[in-house]
This record gives structure tokens, C-alpha cells and sequence, in this order.
């Protein structure tokens, strides 16, 4: 297992860890990391592994190998030679990078506030993100929908986590927005992101600490991507 330091504090850039594994084909597994593994829309962080003669290698992606939500394998550039099982390594994100991501995230958590649809899927960019929804119309006014977001932001909310078990989790399924993307459970607890008095549900993301550091937001496009399912786009104003 690894041990998960973004999720108690997504502003934390980097940290010492030891190499516990490496894999077949030059991921490196370490016992903690500030590296968030691609899930949930969110992509995987980029950065740097710094090893213990003082040489660097680039960090291409984070990922879970198969699937095993309890692990992390920091993904090489090409060409770079991992380090070996053992060696005491300090890992560094790429922080602008996250930083853009840990805004939008939060940014799209409020949208499905502001279009109250199940959401059908979702991806999270540095300048847009955009979520489904099972819509059958778009809403007549986008503008004060528009300007309902931005107020939220303004209003600074704070963004806390917190924790219910895995039983809690399946009693309240009234917190569940996403149709398609199931809680993080497996692990015996879920992680609940709040946003002040205005949203709670589930998310394993990476988000920032209160909404005003979003910043100012426009929707975009709006497709029609089936039936009944449209994809409303979110960009940075």
C-alpha cells in the first residue's frame, strides 16, 4: 500500500519516501507519495523523483496498476532509468500544473450544483473541464446560471473532506451524483468533499481550500451527446 499525503493536504508539493517496489516495465511504487493517481476525470500529477546521489528523473504520470485503488505507480518519462527497490528517493509535483487541476476540480464540483443532473461522466483539464449530464433540456437561462457559479466562488466556501465507512457510504446514495463512476469504497472508509452549506459527495480528488481561488468562471459549449445526455464545458474566465 501507499500511502496517500494529498489526501490529507492537496498543497503539499513533495516529500522523502522510499522505493518499495519497481515494476516490470519501470513504474516506480513508493511507501508515500504526493503524486495523485489519474481517477475519478482527474489526471495523474506530473514531476520529479530526485535520488539519493542527487540525480533527477522525470515523473511522466501517476496510476493505479490494475486497477488497485490502495497503490501508486509513478510512471517514467521515456527513457529515464528508475531508481532501485530501497533507495530513499524525495518526490516533487509539478505544482502549477496541479494547482490548475485542484481549481477546476473544485470548479466542477460546483457545477453539478448549479446544473442539478446526475452526471453521466466528467474530465478535468489545467483550462477547461466539462461534466454529462442526464439532461433532457438545456436550461433556459445560462447566464444567471453563469452568474450563480460566480457567486458561489466569491462567497468563498471552504472546502473540507471528511470520512464515513464503506456501510455509511451504501445507506446514503442520496450523496451520489455520478451514475457511471462509483464511490472510492473497498478501502473500509469513503472520502466526502464538502463546499460549505452547498455540496457534499464523494470524491478520492485533489481540491483547493476554499472557492475563491477558483476564480472567475465562463461556461462553454454545451452538447448533445445523446438522448437525453448533454456535456456542459467549463472554462477559466
Amino acid at each position: 500500500m501507499t500511502e496517500f499525503l494529498f489526501r490529507d493536504d492537496s498543497y503539499l508539493q513533495s516529500t522523502s519516501a522510499q522505493v518499495v517496489e519497481v515494476t516490470s516495465d519501470g513504474g516506480v511504487i513508493l511507501d508515500r507519495t504526493v503524486f495523485y493517481a489519474t481517477s475519478g476525470g482527474q489526471p495523474g500529477d506530473s514531476g520529479q523523483i530526485t535520488r539519493s546521489d542527487g540525480s533527477r528523473v522525470e515523473i511522466a504520470t501517476a496510476v493505479h496498476p490494475d486497477g488497485d485503488k490502495t497503490c501508486i505507480v509513478h510512471v517514467m518519462a521515456d527513457g529515464s532509468a528508475p531508481p532501485q527497490t530501497g533507495e530513499t528517493v524525495s518526490v516533487e509535483i509539478n505544482w502549477d500544473r496541479r494547482y490548475r487541476l485542484m481549481r477546476m476540480h473544485t470548479a466542477l464540483h460546483l457545477l453539478s450544483v448549479v446544473f442539478p443532473f446526475p452526471v453521466t461522466g466528467g474530465s478535468i483539464g489545467e483550462d477547461k473541464g466539462r461534466l454529462d449530464f442526464d439532461m433532457p433540456e438545456v436550461p433556459a437561462d445560462l447566464a444567471a446560471l453563469e452568474a450563480q457559479l460566480n457567486s458561489m466562488i466569491e462567497a468563498d466556501h471552504a472546502v473540507t473532506s471528511e470520512w464515513i465507512s464503506d456501510a455509511e457510504m451504501a445507506e446514503q446514495t442520496d450523496l451520489i451524483k455520478t451514475m457511471k463512476v462509483k464511490p472510492p469504497m473497498g478501502q473500509g472508509k469513503v472520502r466526502l468533499v464538502r463546499i460549505g452549506d452547498v455540496d457534499l459527495q464523494p470524491c478520492g480528488g485533489t481540491h483547493v481550500a476554499g472557492t475563491a481561488e477558483i476564480g472567475r468562471l465562463a461556461l462553454g459549449k454545451i452538447e448533445k451527446k445523446g438522448k437525453q445526455n448533454r456535456r456542459v464545458s467549463l472554462l477559466f474566465a
